[in-house]
């Protein structure tokens, strides 16, 4: 069994944690979460905290034993705490506004690029280039920051485009004569 697996995931006041044959739910401050149930899983409950263990000894149920736990936790760290991304645009004339749920990019096409947030995502941008997207969800956070992100990635002449806000580009030197 892994090391991840062994450890509980400890529930803290505020977050309900229930769960049947089919799926679990997580409630709390931040919203609502639900994940499909394994059943190469067996989840107890016990007051306060939730083990994780693999139904039989198969190599699949020993993966899944960890991977559930490690989903669970993020369920319940997202509805205390939430997720969030943080993206910076370089480039002249490059920048961003939020109007509510939509994303409105200039970014060097001849148009502007207009992205609508997936219901539980909220964006804001504190100054012109940068954004910061936030949820409870920690999948769905990283999916829309790495849409945002395709958009205009980061070339590795100039360094112009959108990219994470810890993420470093290796600049190339350019073709001599």
């Amino acid at each position: 069994m892994s090391r991840i697996a062994k450890m509980p995931v400890s529930i803290p006041s505020g977050v309900e944690f229930k769960m049947d044959e089919q799926q679990i739910i997580v409630k709390g401050a931040g919203g609502q979460l639900t994940l499909a149930q394994n059943a190469l899983v067996k989840i107890t409950d016990v007051s306060g905290s939730v083990s994780f263990s693999a139904a039989n000894d198969s190599r699949n149920a020993d993966a899944l034993t960890g991977t559930m736990r490690q989903l669970v936790n993020n369920m319940v760290l997202g509805v205390t705490k939430g997720f969030e991304k943080k993206l910076t645009l370089i480039g002249v004339g490059y920048k961003v506004q939020a109007t509510g749920n939509k994303l409105n990019l200039t970014v060097g096409y001849s148009h502007p690029v207009d992205k609508v947030m997936p219901e539980g995502i909220t964006v804001t941008t504190p100054t012109p280039t940068e954004v910061v997207i936030k949820g409870a969800d920690r999948q769905r956070v990283g999916q829309v920051a790495a849409e945002i992100r395709a958009i205009r990635p980061p070339e590795p002449y100039k360094g112009k485009g959108i990219r994470y806000a810890d993420e470093k580009v290796a600049i190339k030197e350019t073709k001599k004569k």
